[in-house]
C-alpha cells in the first residue's frame, strides 16, 4: 500500500534510481552525525563559557558591592575584563528576554543558562550579538554589556556549510562515475530496441563485468537469431522456388489436354497451389533486410488503397491523407497493408480505412463487414500457418494462414503492433486491424 502511494514520487529510470539508492543513504547519515555533533559539541562549549562568565559576574558585583567608590569600580573591572560594566539606576526591561535570530541555537542556550545560574538577574537582552544583563547592586543596578562569542560558541554553522560542500563536490564526481557506468548499459538497451525493430545497431562491450556479460549474450542470442532467420528464409524460398518448376510442368502438361471437367479441376488446384507458394515466398520477403526511410505514411495508405480500388476492390478511404512523416521500409508495410486488405476483402464484401495520429503512435485502421474473429482466437490469427476457417467462413476459400502473420511480422520489425478487435460501426462490424507504428522523435504531420 505504502509502495503504490509512493510509486509516482520516486524516478523512473535506472540512473536516478541507483543515484538515489546511493546518494540517499549516505546524505541522511551525514546532516545526522553533523546535527549530533554540533549539539552535542556546541552545547557542551556553551554551557562551559556561560559558567565561566557566571562566577565572572558574581566577581564583578561582589568587587563593587565592596568598593568605597561603585562608579570608580565599575570602571576598573571594565577596563580589566574588556567589557561595559555602568551602573543604572533601575533595570529598564523588567526581565525582559529578547532574541533576535530565531536560528541562534547557541544565543538561546546561553540565555537560559544566564537565567538558571543568576536567579537574581534583573533582566537580559540579545540583541546583534551583543547580550546585555542587569544584576541587582545595592540601591544602584549594574549593567553588563558583553559580545555573545564570550559566553556562546560561534558559528556553528560553518561545519554544516563545510559538510555541504564537501558532500555536493563528492556527490558531482559520483554522478559523473556513476553516469559513465549506465552508459553501456544505455547502449545496450538501444541495440535491443533497434534489433527488434529489424536493425543491427553495432555494441561495444563495455562497462562492469555484469555489464559485459549482458552485452556477451545479447550478442550472442542476436546472432544465433540471425542464423535462424537466415536458415527459415533459405528454406522457404528454396522448397517454393523448388516447387514452382513441377507446377509449371503441370500446367503445362494439363493445358494440353482436352478440355474437360476433371482437367479444369485440376489446373484450379495447381492455381491454389501456386498461390500458396507465393504467400509462402512472400512470408520469406518478410525477413529480407529493407533500408529504413522516411516516408509519408498517409500519402503511401492513401496510393495503395487507390491501387486497391482501381483493382476493383471495395476499398473505402477515409482521407485522401498526407502526413505523418515515419521512419519505415516502404515496401515492407506496402505488402502488410496489402495483405491486411485481401484478408479483409477475403471475409467481407467491403474494407474501410482511416487514419490516427496520437502522441506517440500512428495508427492505420482496416475495417470489413465480414463475420469477425472471436476475441479469443486473435492471438492465434497472427500465427503462421494458423487457419480460423471454420470461424470465418469455410466458404470464402482456404489459404495457408500466413495472412495475418506476415503483417503481425512486418509491424513488429518496425517497432510497432498489430491488434485485432470488432468493429463497432453498423456498417463494418466486422474485424477491425490496427497497424500501430511509433512516431519517431523527428516525425511530424
Amino acid at each position: 500500500m505504502l509502495g503504490r502511494i509512493l510509486k509516482p514520487f520516486f524516478p523512473r529510470g535506472l540512473y536516478w534510481r541507483a543515484a538515489l539508492i546511493v546518494f540517499l543513504p549516505v546524505v541522511t547519515i551525514m546532516l545526522v552525525l553533523s546535527v549530533a555533533f554540533i549539539q552535542r559539541h556546541y552545547d557542551g562549549v556553551t554551557r562551559q563559557m556561560t559558567g565561566h562568565f557566571v562566577l565572572m559576574a558574581r566577581h564583578i558585583t561582589a568587587e563593587i558591592e565592596r568598593a568605597e567608590d561603585p562608579a570608580a569600580a565599575a570602571l576598573r573591572l571594565s577596563q580589566a575584563l574588556a567589557m561595559d560594566i555602568t551602573l543604572v539606576p533601575q533595570e529598564p526591561l523588567q526581565g525582559q528576554r529578547v532574541v533576535t535570530a530565531w536560528y541562534d541555537i547557541s544565543g538561546r542556550l546561553a540565555i537560559r543558562e544566564l537565567a538558571r545560574d543568576l536567579p537574581d538577574m534583573l533582566g537580559v537582552e540579545l540583541q546583534r550579538s551583543i547580550v546585555t544583563l542587569w544584576l541587582p547592586n545595592g540601591e544602584a543596578v549594574a549593567q553588563l554589556q558583553v559580545p555573545l562569542s564570550r559566553i556562546s560558541a560561534r558559528n556553528p554553522h560553518q561545519l554544516l556549510v563545510l559538510v555541504f560542500a564537501i558532500g555536493v563536490v563528492m556527490s558531482l564526481i559520483s554522478f559523473i562515475y556513476l553516469k559513465n557506468q549506465m552508459r553501456p548499459i544505455r547502449h545496450l538497451a538501444a541495440a535491443a530496441e533497434a534489433f527488434g525493430r529489424g536493425q543491427l545497431m553495432p555494441l561495444r562491450v563495455g562497462g562492469a563485468l555484469e555489464v559485459r556479460a549482458a552485452s556477451h549474450a545479447f550478442l550472442q542470442m542476436r546472432e544465433r537469431i540471425e542464423r535462424h532467420i537466415d536458415q527459415r528464409t533459405l528454406l522457404l524460398s528454396g522448397v517454393s522456388h523448388d516447387l514452382r518448376t513441377p507446377l509449371t510442368r503441370m500446367r503445362l502438361s494439363l493445358s494440353m489436354l482436352e478440355d474437360d471437367p476433371e482437367i479444369a479441376a485440376l489446373l484450379s488446384d495447381v492455381a491454389e497451389m501456386e498461390a500458396l507458394i507465393d504467400r509462402f515466398l512472400e512470408f520469406a520477403r518478410t525477413e529480407v533486410v529493407e533500408p529504413v526511410e522516411v516516408a509519408d505514411l498517409g500519402a503511401l495508405v492513401s496510393q495503395r488503397a487507390a491501387e486497391a480500388r482501381r483493382g476493383g476492390q471495395a476499398v473505402e478511404l477515409m482521407g485522401p491523407y498526407s502526413g505523418p512523416l515515419v521512419s519505415l521500409r516502404p515496401q515492407m508495410f506496402a505488402r502488410a497493408f496489402d495483405n491486411v486488405i485481401s484478408n479483409a476483402l477475403r471475409y467481407g464484401s467491403r474494407a474501410r480505412v482511416s487514419l490516427e495520429v496520437g502522441p506517440r503512435f500512428v495508427t492505420v485502421n482496416v475495417e470489413d463487414d465480414g463475420p469477425g474473429i472471436s476475441p479469443a482466437q486473435y492471438e492465434l490469427a497472427t500465427r503462421p500457418f494458423v487457419r480460423l476457417d471454420p470461424a470465418r467462413g469455410a466458404s470464402r476459400g482456404s489459404g495457408v494462414g500466413l495472412g495475418l502473420a506476415i503483417v503481425a511480422d512486418a509491424m513488429r520489425s518496425h517497432g510497432g503492433r498489430l491488434e485485432l478487435d470488432r468493429g463497432v460501426d453498423p456498417e463494418f462490424g466486422g474485424l477491425i486491424a490496427r497497424l500501430i507504428l511509433p512516431l519517431g522523435p523527428d516525425s511530424r504531420a
